[in-house]
């Protein structure tokens, strides 16, 4: 799939039983993100957010390379407030999406890429991948909510060290300091990745991992709110994810979760 045909768009969208991917389509400028990509992933991740047929969200990028960053030649196209603000509203419309989210990262993710792949929930590679956060090399400052999430993902050193040194790091060490959560080799790629969303999207239920996301964000960002709890408990009960999960264990078959959020 990562041989997807452009058709001029520099992002593309495609929907496969209730996966969503996000294709960053640039492959001839190894998919560098400019302004108006940062504004479409921002109004894409807003309006898929809001479709109930979208149960996972997917985000790769055409050709060899997942991203190799902000596309430095085009950071006058707008000023730097506007690149700010495009930069800020798509990683938060990201980060901030309601149902799991996965970065699928082949070859470069650089910079404006590692910050796409770490405000997704989860992130896999295979082994032609090499992570880097390089703003030292041309005297530039990480965005802020980007610096936040990788601190929270890998901590204080990991961070410092990537953001200090702007050196690529090969896939086994993102493996090791938590930047990634699953390696394949470059042959079982594709194979993985459709087991994985099919597990995600289609024989786990959306309504625990809608609730575990929102608290598991909420205990990173200080304490669970009791209110949440609550409301994701009255969600459950009106809903019959937990009958079909127990039926389905108890007669040894897999569980068909319907359960979609309200709207």
């Amino acid at each position: 799939m990562n041989g997807l045909d452009s058709d001029g768009a520099d992002l593309h969208l495609t929907m496969d039983r209730g996966v969503a991917t996000l294709w960053l389509n640039r492959p001839a400028k190894r998919n560098a993100v400019t302004y108006d990509m940062w504004v479409g992933i921002g109004e894409y991740c807003r309006r898929l957010a809001k479709d109930p047929a979208v149960r996972l969200l997917v985000v790769r990028g055409v050709g060899e390379h997942f991203c190799a960053g902000a596309d430095v030649a085009g950071l006058s196209v707008a000023n730097r407030g506007e690149y700010q603000h495009a930069n800020e509203a798509a990683d938060n419309a990201l980060g901030s999406f309601p149902k799991p989210t996965l970065a699928v990262i082949t070859g470069a993710c650089v910079g404006g890429g590692v910050e796409i792949a770490v405000a997704c929930d989860l992130r896999v590679a295979d082994t032609t991948a090499r992570f880097g956060i390089t703003p030292a090399r041309l005297g530039l400052i990480y965005p802020a909510v980007g610096v936040e999430r990788v601190v929270r993902l890998i901590g204080n050193a990991a961070a410092k060290y990537l953001l200090y040194t702007a050196d690529l790091i090969d896939p086994d060490r993102a493996l090791r300091i938590g930047l990634v959560d699953r390696l394949y080799t470059s042959e079982a790629l594709d194979e993985g990745i459709d087991a994985l969303t099919d597990l995600l999207a289609h024989r786990r239920s959306l309504l625990t991992q809608m609730a575990s996301k929102e608290m598991v964000d909420a205990a990173a960002a200080g304490g669970i709110d009791p209110e949440i709890s609550r409301r994701w408990q009255h969600e459950l009960a009106q809903s019959a994810e937990a009958g079909e999960g127990m039926s389905a264990f108890l007669e040894r078959r897999e569980p068909h979760f319907t359960w979609v959020p309200p709207a």
